[in-house]
Order: C-alpha cells, then sequence, then structure tokens
C-alpha cells in the first residue's frame, strides 16, 4: 500500500465516536507501531489534522472543527475523488444553456465553495489536473437534453437512428432504460419496440429525437445487465466465448493491473508474459482492442478471433508494401 493511499485511510478509521488504539490503527493499516507514529506525526505538522490521543479512553480521535466545517485539506481526497470532483466541475462548466444548465448553476458554486474550502481551489485544479480524452464524438445537446428528459421522466422516445457499420438510417420508438457514459462517449440502453428487443444507441448517431406521451417499457436491471453488460466493452451482446491473450513479459508489466472486464481472468507465466482471459460476445471492440497492442500480444485463442487478428494484421502490413 502506498503512503498516498495509506494516509487517506486514517479520516474512516478515525471518523467514529470511540478512540481507536495504536494497536487498531496498526492492525487495519498492516504496519508497524513506529510506522503509525510517523504517519500520525505528519498528517498533524503537515495537513493539520486534528488527530489527538485521548489518555481517558485510551486511544486517537479526530475532533471535529469548530465551524463544523470539514477538516480535509487536499491530502485527504483519494485519487478517485479528485478524479470525480474534477469530473463534476469540467461537466458542469461545459453545459451547453439548455436543460439543465441553469438548473445545475447553484450546483457549481457549491462545489467550487467545497474544493476552495478543502484547499483545491477551483481555478488551481482546472491547471494542475488535466483530463484527456481521445476519440470523443459529441452527441447535439437538443439530442442529449430531450434523451436525458425522457429516460428520468420514463417516457418513450422516437428516434432516427445512423448505422454508421451498415450506412443505413431506421426511425423507431424506444423505452430509454438508460445512459451509459464509455471511453468519453454517450450511449442509450434501451428497448427498441421496432426490434422488439434491447439495443443500445450511440448519441451522436440519432439525427433526430422526439419525446413521446407513451410511458416506457421497464426492463429489469438484472436484464438489462445480463443482455447489455455481460460481454466486453460497450457492443451488446451475451457472451459466447472468452478471448485468451498472451502479453509479452514487457507488456506484461502495464496488462496485469488493468481492468478489462469484471469477469476476468489472469496468470502469470514462467517466461514473465501474462495471460489475460476476457468473455465477450461481439468481437469487434475486443478485436480492436488487441491490435493497439501490435506485436506485444498473441491470440491463443479461440481460433476464429485468432484468425480475424490474423488477417486485419496482413492487411495493414500490405497497405504498406
Amino acid at each position: 500500500m502506498s503512503e498516498f493511499i495509506r494516509l487517506n485511510r486514517y479520516p474512516a478509521l478515525l471518523s467514529g465516536r470511540r478512540a481507536v488504539s495504536l494497536q487498531e490503527l496498526c492492525q487495519a493499516l498492516e504496519i508497524s507501531r513506529a510506522t503509525c507514529k510517523r504517519d500520525i506525526a505528519k498528517l498533524r505538522d503537515q495537513a493539520h489534522a486534528p488527530i489527538r490521543y485521548d489518555r481517558d479512553r485510551g486511544g486517537y480521535v479526530l475532533d471535529a472543527p469548530a465551524d463544523g466545517s470539514t477538516e480535509l485539506p487536499g491530502l485527504w481526497f483519494s485519487p478517485e475523488e479528485v478524479l470525480a470532483l474534477v469530473t463534476i466541475q469540467r461537466l458542469l462548466a461545459q453545459l451547453a444553456p439548455g436543460l439543465l444548465g441553469p438548473r445545475l448553476k447553484p450546483l457549481q458554486a457549491r462545489l467550487e465553495q467545497l474544493m476552495a474550502a478543502n484547499g483545491l481551489a477551483g481555478a488551481d485544479v482546472a491547471r494542475r489536473i488535466r483530463l484527456l480524452q481521445a476519440g470523443v464524438r459529441s452527441p447535439q445537446p437538443q439530442h442529449f437534453e430531450q434523451v436525458a428528459a425522457g429516460t428520468l421522466a420514463r417516457r418513450q422516445l422516437r428516434i432516427t437512428h445512423f448505422h454508421r457499420e451498415r450506412g443505413e438510417r431506421s426511425q423507431r420508438s424506444v423505452s430509454p432504460q438508460r445512459l451509459v457514459h464509455w471511453r468519453d462517449n454517450w450511449y442509450l440502453d434501451a428497448w427498441c419496440h421496432w426490434r422488439d428487443g434491447l439495443r443500445r444507441f450511440s448519441l451522436d448517431a440519432l439525427e433526430a429525437v422526439q419525446p413521446l406521451d407513451a410511458p416506457a417499457t421497464e426492463v429489469d436491471e438484472a436484464a438489462l445487465d445480463a443482455e447489455l453488460g455481460a460481454g466486453y466493452g460497450i457492443f451488446a451482446g451475451v457472451p459466447t466465448a472468452v478471448a485468451v491473450l498472451r502479453f509479452s513479459p514487457e507488456r506484461a508489466r502495464w496488462v496485469r493491473g488493468e481492468t478489462w472486464h469484471p469477469r476476468q481472468q489472469g496468470r502469470e507465466e514462467a517466461d514473465g508474459s501474462y495471460v489475460l482471459e476476457v468473455p465477450y460476445g461481439d468481437d469487434r471492440e475486443i478485436l480492436g482492442e488487441i491490435l493497439r497492442y501490435g506485436a506485444e500480444v498473441r491470440v491463443v485463442g479461440p481460433e476464429g478471433l485468432r484468425r480475424r487478428v490474423q488477417r486485419a494484421l496482413l492487411e495493414a502490413a500490405g497497405g504498406y508494401v
């Protein structure tokens, strides 16, 4: 456990009303008594954390500030919390005037006050933390607003959808179930009344959106996850195969720490390579992911996926002859 992560765990351990002994802290953090005492000294001296030892209760306590405000300076925020704060701030700043923009202005002000009170001044965070995006496809603001409103109000929508792979347009009525944000792009999970089944639509591929008065058909969340969220990536479908990928020892240093799928399996090989097993239904996205690693990954199976990767690599190499 890194020092940063360990120090961020102290507030949770000390946030209750009871005192926590030195032994309990050491056991929870899996550290020595000397390390624990150094941590507490650092938190007091550098982060001005109000930690004190209560002799009567025989343990450490975290005092609440007199003004009732949160005591957390920037040090206390975990990487995930900092990312969440900056993401919310960026989204609020980028909202186009319309359905949500004016209503969220007070939230934006509250967020900036919270960040400033905890040593994360909004303007400074924007300069010091940058979120990089790649391959962003922005939907039309009015389409996003209509889809979001229909999803939350539980009303059907009539959409005109452009299927990029086939180059075809279609009009259909859908019952929106949920919005999905995947790799900086927005998607809609919906029950398609034309196809009589669950479908996932990229919001930037919607050319028209019309709200309808009819109530949306409800789909159980477990059924949504089983149909649209079980395979790899954004493409819908129940997993039908497991991709077995062997990464070179050099690339294994990165891949072994990555999460490709909630039900993935991974193992180290004697030569330092790393084998990753990922369930998938539609192979389009995992194919692109494999090709991204070039010669540093080899498809062990299934044979159909192996042949597709081989064909794609040969076609790509042919373009450079």
